[in-house]
């Protein structure tokens, strides 16, 4: 980035501690000439608290007396409001849904109990003392929970869940549940898909030509053998 984090509190705080023209302020904080020289004669409509640029990284000192040297430098900012990217900690989880993080992990207790407090801790964006608290029934609010898919409740993804599950029971030295929800609807698909090929090839042996939905027929024979893997 071109400017500082906080423009107008690191102009203010310029203008206290530095020689630097009110221009070199003005440029260096990407504001107008005329809201520097407000702050400096006290007359903007918010008063801004001054933030060192120096402490923040933003500025050094030897810059700072290059520009009170040189009326015309330009200052140069050491360091951008680049967004912090956080690697490691619990997940954020947006302040809609944090009400629904106790139904969930009431939910994972319930169905998961080969799953570690820390894994549901990283999985759920929660603490220990929570989910301890919502095992042992003493929760504040216990009366009011009801365990809910984590899921449906938008807390993780199906990915994420089933590998904490897997891993978990692996650990564990447990089978991993499969989930079963689509085999009937996977074998009635597979069982149309190959009637129609049927249906095509028949077709065919009598003599008809083509039928319309031969290559419909293969395809969905190519599906059927997809599933089957």
């Amino acid at each position: 980035m071109s400017q500082p984090l906080m423009p107008h509190a690191t102009a203010a705080w310029l203008i206290e501690n530095s020689a630097l023209t009110f221009p070199q302020i003005a440029e260096f904080c990407g504001l107008h000439m005329l809201e520097v020289q407000a702050i400096a004669d006290d007359t903007a409509s918010t008063k801004y608290a001054p933030r060192d640029p120096v402490r923040a990284h933003e500025l050094t000192q030897d810059e700072i007396r290059r520009g009170e040297a040189d009326p015309d430098y330009a200052l140069k900012i050491s360091k951008g409001n680049e967004p912090v990217r956080r690697t490691k900690g619990p997940r954020y989880t947006p302040v809609s849904k944090r009400q629904d993080k106790p139904d969930g992990i009431a939910w994972i207790l319930r169905n998961h109990a080969e799953i570690s407090d820390g894994a549901i801790g990283r999985l759920i964006g929660t603490t220990r003392t929570t989910i301890a608290a919502i095992r042992d029934r003493t929760h504040w609010n216990i009366a009011n929970i009801v365990p809910k898919d984590p899921v449906t409740l938008g807390l993780c993804s199906q990915r994420e869940l089933d590998a904490v599950v897997a891993k978990a029971a692996k650990k564990a030295g447990l089978d991993a549940p499969s989930d079963t929800r689509l085999d009937g609807a996977k074998a009635a698909l597979i069982e149309e898909l190959r009637r129609e090929r049927s249906d095509a090839a028949r077709h065919d042996e009598e003599g008809a030509g083509p039928a319309p939905s031969s290559l419909k027929g293969d395809i969905m024979d190519e599906a059927a053998r997809l599933f089957d893997r």
